[in-house]
């Protein structure tokens, strides 16, 4: 009895993890994957273990035996297999909530999926105290079966923490990864019963696998967001990917869907959006012309529309190299955006270890890569920073884009102070109608009279992209006054969750909601 049992607790650790994972990734699609959502489901998931641990303690006690035990663990896999089916109209009305941007249906919820937790979450909690209990034949070996149970258990959990992120969510799905975790555990159920309680109790479970399986046969083919416009929808390792068409206009969302993270029009190429302003920081430098700018890096390079509109401004000639954490993204970029570009290099992993890496310097380094409550915060400190500097030309500029709320301007201000130890000249603009802000730093000194006097002579060369002049007027007539020098950002301490956080939750609680960029 005691190896099945150890075999139980492994997979039923295994599956605790797997399915707290799975969760994150469920809710993410449509809440988002910020801290504050994390903090969320971690905290409750470890609430309803407490229970569960306190609750198998007492029932093991009350029935300490084998056939009890199994049908606890055929109810949690059971349930785990049925939560994502149960959460799925909830989701989806959620996800149209978040596209009218209502925020009590958001609310209710979000409190809603969490609690459908509660039922398979703290059934699983009670398997390890009712394995202890049913283990322990010799008091005076209580201390060591505990410790193998909870070794095991752990074990277990390990290797949950990593199947659904790097095999099962990219390739099968975040439902079906929660019904092929509830399926095994269930065979691991109706095993123990039939092992230990005899094929008469097994069998009075068989129904459990067959409802599941018919469940997931009718719910086959569903999106989980029904967006105007939707035409396609993945996942990744990293991210709930979806493809939206808008008036002729194909749009890149990821997760919740609060934001456009990449645009494509075949005839359209100016957008009043982030990704042209890489183009201009250049002109910062006196006597600038487009003919000098020969190799440009862009850090989240996305679906590729800051590397198309630089391309159709500079030429073929300029040399594109694009980071981009996600390959599914780049995928969907070259399929649905037509990043097909000649001079594009695509390199697939994390943005600053790849620049840091690169042999090249650039003319144009931009980071698109942050997005409020989504800002990896080794990409703001000092130490990346130097990393960009030492990647630029002598008269190359580092391009941020960075999200903000009205009258909150801490985020941009701690950049802007980082940036400025090895930048001499730091320039600001808000893009008019957004929540966006462009950080241009120039690592000579620079004034906005120099990119005042190219934007007046490059509008009298016919033979320039209008794409270019159009967009340096717009940068020019929504450049600020400059920033409050305030905290230095490093890769110790960088508070970036905490002052993210506490930007979301008041905009939140004033009825904002959309991140535009």
């Amino acid at each position: 009895m005691k190896r099945y049992l150890l075999f139980t607790v492994f997979f039923s650790g295994m599956t605790t993890l797997a399915a707290e994972l799975t969760a994150g990734r469920l809710i993410g699609n449509v809440f988002g994957t910020s801290n504050l959502v994390w903090a969320s489901i971690i905290g409750l998931i470890l609430i309803y273990l407490t229970l569960g641990y306190f609750l198998g303690g007492k029932w093991a006690d009350k029935n300490p035996t084998p056939g009890a035990m199994y049908r606890i663990l055929a109810w949690a896999a059971f349930t785990v297999g049925l939560v994502p089916y149960i959460a799925g109209p909830v989701l989806r009305s959620a996800a149209s909530a978040f596209e009218a941007l209502s925020v009590g249906i958001l609310a209710g919820s979000f409190v809603a999926v969490l609690i459908l937790f509660i039922v398979p979450i703290t059934l699983l909690g009670t398997i390890s105290p009712y394995a202890i209990r049913l283990s322990v034949d010799d008091t005076t070996k209580t201390g060591q079966i505990s410790g193998q149970i909870y070794a095991i258990s752990t074990l277990g959990s390990f290797i949950g923490t990593f199947l659904p992120t790097l095999v099962t969510i990219p390739t099968i799905g975040t439902t079906k990864t929660f019904l092929v975790f509830g399926l095994f555990l269930l065979f691991v159920a109706l095993g123990g019963l039939g092992k230990f309680a005899g094929r008469h109790e097994m069998f009075k479970f068989m129904w459990m696998p067959v409802l599941l399986v018919i469940i997931a046969l009718l719910s086959a083919g569903q999106s989980l967001k029904n967006y105007t416009g939707q035409v396609y929808e993945t996942e990744s390792a990293y991210n709930y990917i979806q493809v939206q068409d808008v008036n002729g206009f194909t749009l890149l969302r990821l997760n919740d869907g609060q934001g456009v993270h990449s645009i494509y029009h075949p005839d359209i190429l100016y957008y009043n959006g982030p990704w042209e302003q890489f183009l201009v920081g250049p002109y910062f430098y006196e006597n600038r012309s487009p003919d000098e700018i020969r190799r440009m890096a862009i850090v989240g390079l996305a679906a590729g529309t800051a590397a198309r509109q630089a391309t159709a401004v500079y030429g073929e000639d300029l040399i594109i190299d694009g980071y981009e954490l996600d390959e599914k993204i780049v995928d969907v970029g070259r399929k649905y955006f037509d990043m097909n570009m000649p001079n594009l290099n695509v390199y697939i992993g994390d943005g600053r270890l790849n620049l840091e890496r690169s042999p090249y310097q650039y003319d144009i380094i931009a980071v698109d890569a942050y997005r409020p409550p989504y800002i990896p915060p080794h990409m703001t400190t000092l130490e990346f920073f130097e990393i960009s500097a030492s990647h630029l030309t002598e008269a190359g500029v580092l391009t941020l884009n960075v999200g903000s709320v009205p009258g909150d301007r801490r985020l941009i201000d701690g950049l802007a102070t980082t940036m400025a130890v090895f930048f001499p000249s730091v320039h600001i603009m808000d893009i008019p109608g957004t929540l966006n802000t462009m950080i241009f730093a120039t690592k000579q000194p620079t004034t906005p009279a120099n990119f005042a006097a190219n934007m007046t002579r490059l509008a009298q060369d016919p033979s320039l992209h209008p794409l270019l002049v159009t967009t340096m007027a717009a940068t020019f007539a929504n450049m600020k006054p400059g920033f409050e020098t305030t905290t230095v950002f490093t890769d110790d301490l960088a508070p970036i969750e905490w002052i993210v956080n506490d930007m979301v939750i008041s905009f939140v609680l004033q009825g904002g909601l959309e991140f535009l960029q």
